[in-house]
C-alpha cells in the first residue's frame, strides 16, 4: 500500500478499569494516513510501538478486564496525587481516634458508658 499523505497528532487518555479499579494514563502518537486509493486509515503508537486503538477495546493491564472507562488525560494522575497527599493526614487522624478511644475506655468505670460525639459519628466514619 503506497501512501499519499500522513499527519501525526499527539493525544493522551486516562483509563479506569471498572472491574478492579486500576487507573492509568497513556500518551499516543496517532498517524492519519491516506493510501493511493484515497482510503483513510489510522495507526496508533504508544512509546514508539504500534498498538491497537485504545478507543475500540481497551484492556486493563492489571486484571485483563475490558470494561474500561476512557477519560481525558490528567484525571487519573490528579486522583492519585490527591490520595498520596491525603494518606499522612488519615494516618494521623486514625492515631488520634485510637488515643481518644483508649482514654475514654480507661476513664469510664466498668458497666458505665459516657457518650462522646466521636461515638455517635463512628458509624459514618470512612476508613
Amino acid at each position: 500500500m503506497s501512501e499519499i499523505a500522513a499527519t501525526t497528532v499527539h493525544e493522551a487518555y486516562a483509563f479506569a478499569c471498572m472491574r478492579c479499579g486500576h487507573g492509568w494514563e497513556q500518551a499516543y502518537e496517532i498517524e492519519h494516513h491516506v493510501d493511493a486509493s484515497h482510503n483513510a486509515f489510522v495507526v496508533y503508537k504508544a512509546d514508539g510501538e504500534r498498538v491497537p486503538s485504545p478507543l475500540s477495546t481497551p484492556t486493563c493491564a492489571n486484571c485483563g478486564g475490558h470494561v474500561v472507562r476512557i477519560m481525558r488525560a490528567g484525571r487519573v494522575s490528579t486522583v492519585q496525587q490527591l490520595l498520596q497527599n491525603r494518606r499522612p493526614a488519615d494516618a494521623a487522624a486514625d492515631v488520634r481516634e485510637r488515643k481518644a478511644e483508649a482514654v475514654a475506655a480507661t476513664a469510664a468505670p466498668a458497666g458505665e458508658h459516657h457518650w462522646h460525639l466521636a461515638d455517635l459519628l463512628h458509624p459514618f466514619h470512612r476508613k
